[in-house]
């Protein structure tokens, strides 16, 4: 659901994403979903003790840093066309994609501790992932010309949410 609604969040301002940002998008969320839990599951607990302290703040924190690039570009009245970072590619996708799939490492370590089989949980969750995200970045274009002006403002809003969500869930 957090990669749901940070697809809804960066869709949300001017005309959404184009296609190929949109696949780029729900294909990284989904690859990451799948790949967390693989990669949970072989570090074992051992890790999940070294990264359990801070993986809340680290993701609350990356949340936060695009939500309040989107804000503060609102406020400042840049437009949609300007922006020079696409949150699609390079680092800042590579940094979305670690914030809504930080959760599924500790799946992944759970499925470990039970014996459970891996391949076909992660798959499942990588695919779900890739249609909802898909579907929330559809969407997103949809709540902005309902929203007007304000849509980039709304999903700055949303992405620092999430980020208190997360914050809130492990505190």
């Amino acid at each position: 659901m957090d990669a749901f609604a940070v697809a809804v969040g960066l869709s949300l301002a001017g005309k959404g994403l184009g296609r190929r940002q949109e696949f780029r998008l729900s294909f990284h969320f989904g690859l990451f979903q799948f790949g967390m839990p693989i990669l949970g599951w072989a570090a074992g607990k051992s890790i999940l003790r070294l990264i359990e302290a801070y993986d809340h703040w680290v993701a609350a924190g990356l949340l936060v840093v695009v939500g309040g690039k989107m804000i503060i570009e609102a406020v400042r009245g840049e437009k949609i066309e300007t922006r020079t970072i696409d949150p699609t590619r390079g680092f800042s996708l590579v940094l979305l994609s670690l914030a809504t799939s930080i959760d599924s490492l500790a799946a992944g370590m759970s499925l470990a501790a039970l014996g459970a089989p891996l391949f076909y949980p992660a798959a499942t969750i990588g695919v779900v992932c890739f249609l909802i995200t898909m579907t929330g970045a559809r969407i997103g274009p949809v709540l902005g010309r309902i929203v007007g002006k304000w849509a980039e403002i709304a999903g700055g809003v949303v992405l620092i949410a999430i980020a208190v969500k997360i914050l809130a869930g492990h505190l």
